[in-house]
Formats: C-alpha cells, sequence, structure tokens
C-alpha cells in the first residue's frame, strides 16, 4: 500500500508540476511570454478574479467596445505582453492569437485535417458535440467533409428556402397577435432562437419544431452545465471536483443520443421509396464511393454529426440576427435603406433562395453585425507538428492554439479609428474583408479548411428572416434593454447577471418579502433593466460602494444606502423591473429592498430621506 501511494503522488506530481513546468520553460525559450503560472491552476485564478471585477461594475450606456467585456483577462494581458502570448488553463498551455500576420504564417503550411482540437475541450464537451466535424482530424475529419459538404450544395439549400420562409412567417403572425394584445415588446433573442431551431428541425432533419423540442431542450440545459460546471478547465481530475454536474452531463448526452437515434432509425423507415431534401436523409443516403470503401459514417457518427447540426445550426444564426435587430434598433436609418432594398430586389414577390445574393447591402448589415458580435468569438486549435514563425517562435507540438476573433475584429490598427462603430457601409468597396488592413483580420466563420462548411446555409437563413421581419415590422430599443454582452459558448446577450445566490436568516434579513409596509420600504427605481447592485455586505449601516441610478437620460443624480445584516452574506441577485419590486432571476419571486426604521427612499437626489 506504501508503494502505491508513493507512486500515486510522485504520479500525481509529474502531471501537475513536473510536466507543465518543462514545457513552461520550454515555450520562454522559444520567444514566447505571458502571464506566470501557477501550477496546477495556471492562470485560473487570475482570471476568474477579473471576471468578478468585470461582473460588477456597471455599464450604464450601450458601447460596442466588447473585448475588455467579454474577455477582461486577455485584454489586460495583450496590453502587458502583446497581441501573442502564452497562457495556462491549469497544466494546457494556449498560445493566445490576436494578430493576424502571425495566424496567416502559422497556419500557412497546415491543412484542414492537420489541425487538432484541444484536449482540455475535446474531452469537456464530448457530451455535446462527440466525435462530429468540429472535433475530428486527421483522415476522419476529411471523411466526414466529404460526406457533409454535399448537403449544403447549392440546389439543395434551394429546396430549404421555403421552409424557412413558412417558419418565420409563423414567427411574424404571433408577433402580430402580440403587439393587437397590448403586448409593444418582444423578447428578440427568444423569439429567433426558437424559430431557428424550427428551421433547423424542418430543414436539417425533417422533424417539427415540437418533436425535435426535446433534444433542443436537453442540449440546452447540458451547454449551461458544461459551461458552468468546470470552473477549472485543464487541471487533472478536474471533473472529480464536481462529480455530481459531471455525472449530470454524461446522463444528458446519452438521452440527447438515444433521442437522436430514434429520430434517425424513423428517418430510415420513412425515407424508403420516398427520398427528402432534408440533411438527415442527405447524410443517410450517401453510399461508400467504388474503390473506396469507409467513405460513409456509422450510426454512432451520423449521432455526433446531428447533434452539431442541432447545435450549431440554430445557435449561431439565431445570435446573429438577434445582434442584427439590436443593431438596427440603435440605427434606424439603416432599417430605411434595408427596406429600400427589399423593395427594389423583390418587390410583392415571396423571397427565395435567387434573391439572397442580390440583397448586397443586408450582406453588409450581416458582416458588419459579425465582426462587431461574432457568435464564434474564438476559435480553438491543437497543433500536431512543431510550426516555426519568423525564425523567432517556435510552437512545439501538442500546443493549444487560442485565436481571439473578437480582439481582431475590434482591433482599430485593422479597422480604424471607428473600429467600434456600427458603419455597414465599410464593406461596400470591399464586400469580403471591410477594408480591413490584413484578410486575416476578418474571421466571421473560421479560416482555412476548417472554415464553417454551412456558411451559405447560414447567410440564406439569416437573410430570408430579416427580410420577412422587416417587411412587416420597424423596431426600436427597449428601455428595459440592459447591455451585458457575454460567452456561454457564444456571444450573447446576458439575460442575468452571473451571480451567486445568498442565503438570509433571522431578523436582520437580507432581503424580505413584500409585507404590509413594503411599498414604503422599497427604493424607487426606474423601470429600467439594469444590473445587478454590486454590494459587498460591511456591516448594518454602510455598504462598500454606493449604488447609482440612472435617471433623466443617463445622469448619475440618485445614491442610497440600504440596511443590510451585519453578517457577510452575499448579495442575493436580482433585476431591476419596476417602480416597487424586483425579481430574483433564479426563483422568480418578487422581493424588496428593507430600508432602516425610519428611513424611506424618496427617488430625488437626496437618495435618501428620514421620516418623521
Amino acid at each position: 500500500m506504501a508503494i502505491f501511494l508513493l507512486f500515486l503522488v510522485c504520479g500525481i506530481s509529474y502531471c501537475w508540476w513536473v510536466l507543465p513546468n518543462l514545457a513552461y520553460r520550454k515555450l520562454k525559450e522559444n520567444g514566447f511570454s505571458g502571464p506566470k503560472p501557477s501550477f496546477p491552476i495556471g492562470n485560473l485564478d487570475e482570471m476568474k478574479k477579473k471576471n468578478r471585477v468585470v461582473s460588477t461594475s456597471s455599464t450604464l450606456s450601450i458601447s460596442h467596445d466588447i473585448h475588455s467585456v467579454v474577455f477582461p483577462y486577455f485584454a489586460r494581458w495583450q496590453k502587458l505582453h502583446g497581441k501573442v502570448f502564452v497562457y495556462w488553463l491549469g497544466t494546457e498551455a494556449f498560445i493566445n492569437i490576436a494578430d493576424p500576420e502571425f495566424l496567416k504564417k502559422m497556419s500557412a503550411d497546415i491543412k484542414g485535417k492537420n489541425w487538432g482540437k484541444p484536449n482540455v475541450f475535446k474531452n469537456d464537451r464530448e457530451p455535446m458535440f462527440g466525435s462530429g466535424l468540429v472535433m475530428v482530424e486527421g483522415d476522419d475529419w476529411v471523411r466526414h467533409r466529404h460526406v457533409i459538404t454535399p448537403a449544403f450544395s447549392p440546389p439543395n439549400l434551394k429546396a430549404m428556402a421555403g421552409l424557412m420562409v413558412e417558419s418565420a412567417t409563423n414567427m411574424l403572425d404571433r408577433w402580430s397577435a402580440l403587439i393587437n394584445s397590448g403586448k409593444p415588446e418582444i423578447d428578440f433573442e427568444k423569439e429567433i432562437i426558437n424559430t431557428a431551431g424550427e428551421i433547423i428541425a424542418k430543414t436539417g432533419f425533417g422533424i417539427s419544431y415540437e418533436s425535435g423540442q426535446e433534444v433542443f431542450e436537453k442540449l440546452r440545459e447540458l451547454q449551461i452545465i458544461l459551461f458552468k460546471s468546470n470552473k477549472y478547465e485543464g487541471v487533472p481530475f478536474s471533473k472529480f471536483m464536481n462529480p455530481k454536474q459531471t455525472l449530470k452531463a454524461r446522463k444528458l448526452g446519452n438521452e440527447i443520443d438515444s433521442l437522436l437515434v430514434s429520430i434517425i432509425t424513423d428517418r430510415l423507415e420513412s425515407s424508403k421509396g420516398h427520398p427528402q431534401n432534408d440533411l438527415l436523409s442527405l447524410l443517410l443516403a450517401k453510399k461508400d464511393v467504388v474503390g473506396r470503401p469507409g467513405t460513409t459514417l456509422t450510426t454512432r457518427e451520423h449521432v455526433d454529426e446531428c447533434k452539431t447540426f442541432f447545435f450549431g445550426g440554430h445557435e449561431t444564426t439565431a445570435l446573429a440576427l438577434t445582434w442584427t435587430l439590436l443593431l438596427l434598433a440603435m440605427n434606424p436609418e439603416w432599417q430605411i435603406q434595408l427596406r429600400e432594398e427589399i423593395r427594389e430586389v423583390i418587390g410583392d414577390e415571396e423571397i427565395d433562395a435567387t434573391m439572397v445574393a442580390r440583397l448586397k447591402k443586408m450582406g453588409w448589415v450581416m458582416n458588419e453585425v459579425l465582426r462587431l458580435y461574432p457568435p464564434a468569438p474564438n476559435v480553438q486549435r491543437q497543433v500536431r507538428q512543431d510550426i516555426k514563425v519568423d525564425n523567432n517562435y517556435i510552437i512545439p507540438s501538442s500546443t493549444n492554439i487560442w485565436i481571439d476573433v473578437v480582439s481582431m475584429h475590434h482591433d482599430q490598427d485593422f479597422w480604424g479609428e471607428n473600429v467600434n462603430e456600427f458603419k455597414p457601409e465599410r464593406f461596400k468597396d470591399d464586400p469580403l474583408y471591410g477594408g480591413c488592413k490584413h484578410k486575416m483580420g476578418f474571421l466571421p466563420f473560421g479560416f482555412g479548411g476548417r472554415m464553417c462548411v454551412a456558411r451559405n446555409l447560414a447567410t440564406m437563413e439569416y437573410k430570408i428572416v430579416l427580410t420577412l421581419i422587416l417587411t412587416r415590422f420597424s423596431f426600436s430599443l427597449s428601455p428595459l434593454y440592459c447591455h451585458s454582452p457575454s460567452i456561454l459558448l457564444s456571444l450573447r446577450p446576458a439575460r442575468e447577471r452571473d451571480q451567486r445566490r445568498g442565503s438570509s436568516s433571522g431578523r436582520e434579513a437580507l432581503v424580505e418579502k413584500p409585507g404590509k409596509n413594503a411599498r414604503n420600504q422599497t427604493p424607487w427605481f426606474r423601470r429600467r433593466r439594469e444590473r445587478f447592485l454590486p454590494c459587498r455586505l460591511v456591516s448594518r449601516e454602510t455598504i462598500s460602494r454606493l449604488i447609482g441610478f440612472t435617471v433623466n437620460g443617463g445622469d448619475l443624480v440618485s445614491r442610497f444606502t440600504p440596511w443590510f445584516s451585519r453578517q457577510r452574506r452575499r448579495f442575493l441577485p436580482c433585476r431591476l423591473v419596476s417602480r416597487d419590486s424586483l425579481v430574483s432571476p433564479l426563483t422568480g419571486e418578487i422581493w424588496f429592498f428593507a430600508l432602516p426604521p425610519g428611513f424611506t427612499a424618496d427617488g430625488r437626489d437626496s437618495g435618501l430621506s428620514r421620516t418623521p
């Protein structure tokens, strides 16, 4: 037993300290600098610390300069170490690249099949993607790509356009009913994600949204678990730190697999003698090439590709449309320009696939949206051979690569002084690169042989749905909107701040449920969805920072100090909803702040006043 324990300790020490330290020294010798890691955690603690700092700050106006918001640690490290540096997720080294020229030289001689995926992501995200196209490499990647690419041919895409029009029209009819019933505000993100899900269910699998809804719901739940449960990615044995969530993710993955196997089986039966044009039918109809056996996919591989289609097929396009509606709401002159183009190109006819390519201005808008808010905010690779760049850097085999797409899309050096402004016209004379000074500085669909295989499908869906929206509706920004881009695998609007829910007990409760005099105890809030109040409990009388509210055009005029428990309890995350109430985003219950006896919040400049 003693010998076994000794070997175990030696093995752990070797994995947690010896190997990563050797790799750290090698990368330094090869020319790379970066924040100093602390093994076996690497730079994770510093990354989490910077995330907490950003999440407690309040953004009172909309800015498209989002890199320091979604990747605060990368923004800081770039200032210290340049646009190419090394950081560590646990014991896994990542070279962060935000330099298009370096990226071009690094990838010039590497074929698509010779790129790998970082093991840390491949292992953690296996329940969601399995061995689908985004994860496979080598000859398997060539085989998958060979089977899948024909499914996205122009004739097949043309056949799918009618299904897209049908689903989008159903959504718009629902919006009309909501508005007629007196509800002028619509949650665009939720609506469009549901519609994109319906589109991929029909075009990808030949099923209704209701039939695929269980898969979507489980994938969404799995996405949240995978992103939030493992806070120590790259640390050896980190999955054992949260076994409950690990087992739950595995169970969800198995349930999704079973549902997809059922869909595939039904499709095989229903398509006998009745060929269909959805993506799944096209994949299942693929036969081995004569003289090249093994060029089709196995049932297991079909399941993994279906998961990839389900997730990638609706998430990225839906988010691109969501960000588009935000930017068009902020820039109504572009709504007018797009409607004029739609009248010129389409008129009173029903849009089809042949018309999409003629919507030039809409293409400018789409590219500008993908530049400012890329749904895929980064690209990850793993090198499979030593790579020499400019004789100054040597990237060792098996090193992980993190390509910071958000940073390159917001780099003033390549896009000019108006880099953080919505300017679709930048793509007028250069529709592919928008005048970027380096062609690798704009990567909306990735790069090289591994560029998104479904980009033409995504573009067609985007233009069809946006065209139908613009022909029936105009829209403006809701005063309840809080601009808070966040990362949940994709870049999306945050529905709620990622804060921990606190607890309270006894007489000195942090928050109280509404009582008889709750209205008099409730601080005045403008009817506007601001960020959660960033408070840290210090004493009965004070909090560590005053809280400001935005009134009268954004001026910071009202401050108050509510009464909190003397105990150091976490602040219950609340979302400001109305003048009288706060809603817990975790439970949906309405809660009210309790003020000190004899105090009331009057909502004016004085903030607090003592009642007589």
